[in-house]
C-alpha cells in the first residue's frame, strides 16, 4: 500500500475542497455588507452619519418612515419596478417566442439589438433615452422613468425567456395538437406552463434591476425621486439608520422568497417521485 507523505496532505485536502472553498469565499464576499447593513440598522447614531457604532438602539425598526420621503420614494420605487416588470415581461416574452419559434428577415439584426442593452455602459443607454425624451419634448417624470426601466429590463426577460424556450421539447406540443388540442388550448396548457420558470426568472430580475437602478434613473427622472435616488441624496448629507433598516427588510424579503421557492420545487420532486 502506496502512502503519502505527511507534508503533501493539507495539499491533497486542498486541492479536493478547491472550489467548496472558492465558493464559501464567494459567498462570504457577498453577504459581509449585508451583515454590515443589519448590525448598523441597529445602530443609534450620534450626529448626521451613521458610519460609527454608538450603541443598541430599535428606534429606526419601530419607526421605519422616520425620515422625510423615505417612504414614499420606496413606494415609488416599488410602484415602477412592478410595472417595468409587468411591461418588459410581456413584451420580451413575446419577442423571445417570436427569436426562437419562427424565421424572419432581419432575426439576425433584431438578436443584436437586443443584446445591445446588455454590452452597452448603462449611462449610455441612459443619455439616449434622456435625449430622446428632450427632443420629443415629454416632460421628465413617473412616466419616462417607467418607459426607461422597460427598455433596460427587455433585454433580460428576452434573454431568460429565449433560453428556456429553445431547450424545450416541441415534440410535447405535436402530441398535444394530435390529441385535438386548438392552438389556444396547446399554448396555454403545453407551452406557458414549460416556459414559465423562463418568464417567472426574467420577471424576477427585471424587478431586481428596475428596483434598484440609479444611473437610468437619474438620467431620466427630473424632479421625481425613486428611493436608490433617496439613498444617494442622503449619503451627500448623512445616511439616517431607516434605510439600514429598508434595505434589511428588502434583503430579508428576497431571501424568504427564494427559500420558498427551493422548497417549493422540492415538494413538487418529491410528489412527481412519489
Amino acid at each position: 500500500m502506496k502512502r503519502h507523505p505527511v507534508g503533501r496532505r493539507p495539499l491533497r485536502w486542498l486541492r479536493r475542497n478547491l472550489v467548496v472553498i472558492a465558493g464559501a469565499l464567494t459567498l462570504a464576499y457577498l453577504i459581509v455588507p449585508n451583515a454590515v447593513v443589519l448590525v448598523f440598522s441597529f445602530n443609534k447614531p450620534n450626529g448626521r452619519f451613521n458610519y460609527t457604532w454608538q450603541r443598541f438602539s430599535t428606534d429606526a425598526w419601530t419607526d421605519p418612515c422616520g425620515v422625510a420621503d423615505l417612504c414614499g420614494s420606496l413606494a415609488l420605487s416599488l410602484q415602477i419596478a412592478l410595472w417595468a416588470t409587468l411591461g418588459a415581461t410581456a413584451i420580451g416574452t413575446m419577442i423571445a417566442f417570436a427569436l426562437a419559434r419562427y424565421r424572419f428577415h432581419a432575426r439576425g439584426a433584431v438578436n443584436t439589438l437586443i443584446f445591445l442593452p446588455m454590452a452597452m455602459p448603462e449611462v449610455v443607454m441612459a443619455a439616449s433615452l434622456g435625449t430622446l425624451f428632450l427632443n420629443m419634448r415629454i416632460e421628465f417624470g413617473f412616466w419616462t422613468i417607467l418607459i426607461a426601466h422597460i427598455m433596460f429590463c427587455l433585454s433580460f426577460v428576452v434573454t431568460a425567456v429565449k433560453a428556456r424556450v429553445l431547450s424545450m421539447d416541441p415534440r410535447l406540443e405535436q402530441a398535444a395538437q394530435d390529441l385535438y388540442a386548438t392552438p389556444v388550448q396547446t399554448f396555454l396548457r403545453v407551452t406557458l406552463p414549460l416556459a414559465a420558470p423562463g418568464i417567472a426568472a426574467g420577471a424576477l430580475l427585471a424587478f431586481a434591476l428596475s428596483f434598484d437602478d440609479f444611473i437610468i434613473t437619474n438620467f431620466n427622472a427630473g424632479s421625481t425621486v425613486t428611493f436608490p435616488m433617496f439613498v444617494w441624496g442622503s449619503a451627500q448629507r448623512g445616511t439616517p439608520v431607516q434605510i439600514n433598516v429598508i434595505g434589511t427588510a428588502m434583503f430579508a424579503i428576497a431571501v424568504l422568497c427564494v427559500l420558498a421557492g427551493q422548497l417549493l420545487g422540492s415538494s413538487r420532486r418529491r410528489s412527481r417521485r412519489s
